[in-house]
């Protein structure tokens, strides 16, 4: 707890301004409302995804009743009322925003109804056959990509001398024109952002990158 705490710093009090629609992939805005001396108090976290122009770090702030409280680097974790709210990002988005009460329980934050999480929420309350649909086709992506780059690398690896000499070289049966490689990379990308607006998180599929 110590090292989280030593990222968080003041906030300006600024207030949060709304979501505009072309911000979808570059700002996330979720809230979640906690009791606070008798009265419901809205908790929101704003990510931007870009970083900070100086120094690339992605940074969390908490704003509470709409006024900048905190703010820290990510991963982050904001101590609230009743227990703290923890941020995680990858590099295709958001992996993780939740309030942990001290008891243990998890709620997760509410995105934006104009966030591209918020979008993405949406489309799996009104149509949950087609959100189901597009996350097993996120996953099929992910998957194939993963194991085509894999087979692909692993060839150049196993000539390196060291290696060759201990362990062989090994023929990759797979062998790709470039054009194919890269629709392959844009599919998982975008399998990627799918699974972060959701919040979905797997160590293998999702791992690149993640803080």
């Amino acid at each position: 707890m110590v090292r989280w705490s030593t990222r968080i710093t003041p906030g300006d009090g600024r207030p949060l301004r709304p979501f505009r629609w072309w911000q979808m992939f570059r700002r996330s805005v979720l809230s979640i409302a906690l009791p606070s001396e008798g009265r419901e108090v809205i908790h929101a976290i704003e990510v931007k995804h870009g970083g900070d122009l100086e120094t690339g770090e992605i940074m969390a702030s908490l704003y509470v009743d709409g006024r900048r409280a905190a703010m820290s680097r990510v991963p982050a974790r904001f101590p609230v009322d009743g227990g703290v709210i923890e941020v995680r990002t990858s590099e295709a988005g958001l992996r993780r925003c939740a309030f942990v009460a001290f008891d243990g329980r998890e709620r997760q934050l509410q995105p934006d109804p104009a966030s591209a999480e918020g979008r993405r929420l949406r489309l799996s309350r009104r149509h949950p056959a087609a959100s189901r649909a597009l996350a097993a086709a996120a996953i099929v992506a992910l998957v194939v990509g993963l194991g085509v780059n894999l087979l692909q690398l692993a060839e150049p690896l196993s000539r390196i001398p060291v290696i060759a000499d201990s362990l062989g070289v090994f023929e990759s049966p797979i062998h790709l024109p470039w054009w194919l490689n890269l629709g392959i990379g844009l599919a998982a990308a975008l399998g990627a952002t799918d699974r972060a607006l959701m919040m979905r998180y797997h160590w293998l599929l999702d791992s690149g990158a993640a803080t």
